[in-house]
């Protein structure tokens, strides 16, 4: 099942632009917006099962499209969980829980988006696996994990390098939470509809260029391992939003160092899922 966030409206997909408005078709059992659907995620399945053939009753372009999680209550970001992006970071591969760190909520966007670049900053991609948890959480283990996610989305943990890696000690979560650094979609895919959902491929390209390409089997922690670790000390709440980290290929780790430059395009995919586009542009002051 896919599950879109069509102009703050929860809709069950069918096709890339048409789908089932929840609130409609559960007559306002569930819906309309999707934190509603994620606090209820186990009785919205069995409903949403029973769907059928029902037809769909709402097209949309996808510029209508928001983050399938918009209000996460929380946001766990994770560093350094692909050894290749360790070494290129300069970074020992991690043995415990790697770095966690936040994107701040008010930065979380829809799939396609244009993005004022900070002025003065160096702002560089990421993309990344989101799992959006859709069953509370605590002292979870991971053979119990994958029970806790409602599905998988693409992330860009878009990163402004100057101002996160400032002194006296880095500011990973403001460094990565300037207006429009969390894009999420193009929508919800719940783990069923994967082979494995612990091996897609993943990457992104900087104006037809592929700076990155990587598979989510490369992770030194898998999902189920995070919501182990994540889950040991913090409770996970319906909605909340977790990017597992991002392969090697990012602008910071190159020789010459690359980074986003005003009118490029960065087109991020992965298996199973879809792509998601952001414009970047220069700051107007």
């Amino acid at each position: 099942m896919r599950i879109a966030n069509v102009n703050n409206r929860a809709v069950v997909l069918v096709s890339d632009d048409r789908g089932v408005d929840v609130e409609a078709a559960s007559g306002g059992r569930f819906g309309p917006d999707l934190a509603g659907v994620y606090e209820r995620w186990d009785e919205f399945r069995t409903w949403a099962a029973s769907l059928g053939q029902t037809a769909a009753d709402v097209r949309f372009d996808r510029s209508w499209l928001g983050s399938p999680s918009p209000a996460p209550r929380q946001v766990f970001a994770i560093g350094l969980n692909y050894s290749d992006h360790a070494k290129e970071s300069g970074f020992e591969q991690p043995e415990s829980l790697p770095p966690v760190f936040t994107k701040f909520q008010t930065c979380i966007t829809g799939p396609d988006t244009t993005v004022t670049l900070p002025t003065g900053g160096n702002t560089d991609w990421e993309v990344e696996l989101v799992a959006v948890i859709g069953k509370e959480a605590k002292n979870v283990t991971a053979a119990e994990a994958w029970g806790h996610v409602a599905g998988l989305a693409i992330g860009q943990d878009i990163s402004e390098r100057v101002s996160q890696l400032r002194g006296p000690a880095p500011q990973f979560g403001l460094g990565k939470s300037f207006p429009g650094f969390g894009p999420v979609g193009p929508w919800l895919v719940t783990v069923d509809e994967f082979e494995n959902p612990d091996d897609l491929e993943l990457g992104c390209s900087l104006d037809g260029e592929e700076v990155q390409k990587g598979r989510t089997s490369e992770l030194i922690f898998s999902v189920p391992a995070l919501i182990e670790g994540l889950s040991a000390t913090a409770t996970l709440l319906p909605g909340d939003i977790i990017f597992t980290g991002t392969p090697a290929g990012v602008g910071v780790g190159r020789n010459p160092k690359r980074f986003i430059q005003p009118g490029e395009t960065l087109v991020s995919r992965i298996e199973g899922i879809g792509e998601m586009t952001q414009t970047f542009v220069a700051a107007t002051n």
